[in-house]
């Protein structure tokens, strides 16, 4: 993967979790074509890197991501269209799992890893949807939250109408859709769409903790396999569920994972994971 100066996005990995910052602060990370391009390759980098187990995203300053940059908005509106401001080729993080995963976004669910969101401070619109389409949230006690589209004449944005009905339910969902009102971390904390609320100070600290315990007490291809699960769940029969977990089952029993996981229940100590590529 060819390497890419970043200006609109950081990227760090501390031990076996990669964290990327959005990383805007003086426009609380406002969402840009540059920004889009850094974080489709930090993910990607995150993703093939074989020492990173879990990936969590976070902004710095005081907000996770308030959604479209005013000046790209004001700029597509002088155009008449909508302009990415992507260049032609982008990475393509999460690719090739299953078609329906290969899109903006629901390439999330395509990764081997699974992505927690530390959300730092608002999130609106696009910054929302990103957010949507990590695994896990962890939100900063009295974060503002919109989708934000109605405000602007625009649709719901990046698949939060095909996400929101399936994480809250039909109904919450589309209060929140039709309305673009926006709502705190503690709202949504009880709708369902966050994880847990946390002081802003702490929302990364707890974010990376999580991250590390789930590295340390779950194999990697259990994580991997699971997520795959879930998300092609989503569009499937419970036939097809069943089928497919029981054909796993045989493949993953034969792995030495397994067996690792086996002796170390029984041994009473921490597993050793190894790769399961």
């Amino acid at each position: 993967m060819d390497e890419l100066t970043l200006k609109a996005t950081a990227y760090d990995v501390d031990g076996e979790i990669a964290i990327i910052t959005l990383d805007r602060p003086a426009r609380m990370n406002a969402w840009t074509g540059r920004m889009h391009t850094e974080y489709r390759h930090c993910l990607a980098k995150a993703d093939a890197d074989p020492a990173v187990r879990v990936i969590v995203v976070t902004g710095r300053g005081r907000g996770f991501c308030v959604g479209g940059d005013a000046e790209a908005l004001q700029g597509h509106a002088r155009k008449g269209g909508y302009d990415p401001g992507t260049p032609a080729e982008l990475a393509r993080p999460g690719y090739g799992t299953a078609p329906e995963f290969d899109a903006s976004f629901a390439y999330h669910f395509g990764l081997t890893k699974p992505v927690i969101a530390a959300m730092n401070g608002p999130a609106a619109g696009v910054g929302l949807a990103l957010a949507c389409f990590a695994d896990l949230r962890f939100a900063a006690a009295g974060a503002k939250f919109t989708t934000a589209h109605g405000r602007l004449n625009l649709p719901a944005e990046y698949g939060l109408s095909w996400l929101l009905p399936r994480m809250i339910g039909l109904a919450r969902a589309n209060e929140l859709l039709l309305s673009s009102r926006v709502f705190l971390a503690e709202e949504a904390l009880a709708l369902g769409l966050v994880n847990r609320v946390l002081p802003a100070e702490s929302v990364l600290t707890e974010a990376v903790a999580y991250a590390r315990e789930l590295a340390r007490t779950v194999a990697p291809e259990s994580l991997r396999q699971t997520r795959w699960q879930i998300y092609r769940d989503l569009h499937r029969d419970v036939a097809a569920s069943v089928t497919d977990s029981e054909a796993l089952l045989e493949t993953m029993m034969r792995q030495p994972d397994y067996a690792e996981g086996v002796a170390a229940f029984l041994d009473k100590r921490p597993p050793q994971w190894g790769r399961q590529d």
